[in-house]
């Protein structure tokens, strides 16, 4: 399946191709991200590592900021 995930850091689309049933976990995986530095939505909903994928979501990932 093809997925289509707007990341807000880079302010760019990536269009990944992923297996059936592949999770947030893969997708984070396949563009190299840490799972631990962002946040992925679906739908305008906050998913979690395992949830699983399909062709037709809306996914953006944003990056955690932190400082002190």
């Amino acid at each position: 399946m093809k997925i289509r995930a707007f990341y807000d850091r880079e302010q760019k689309e990536h269009v990944v191709e992923l297996p059936e049933r592949s999770t947030v976990a893969d997708l984070l995986k396949k563009i190299n991200l840490n799972p631990v530095a962002v946040i992925v939505s679906r739908n305008n909903t906050i998913i979690l590592e395992q949830e699983a994928l399909h062709g037709n979501d809306d996914v953006k990932i944003y990056s955690v900021i932190s400082g002190g």
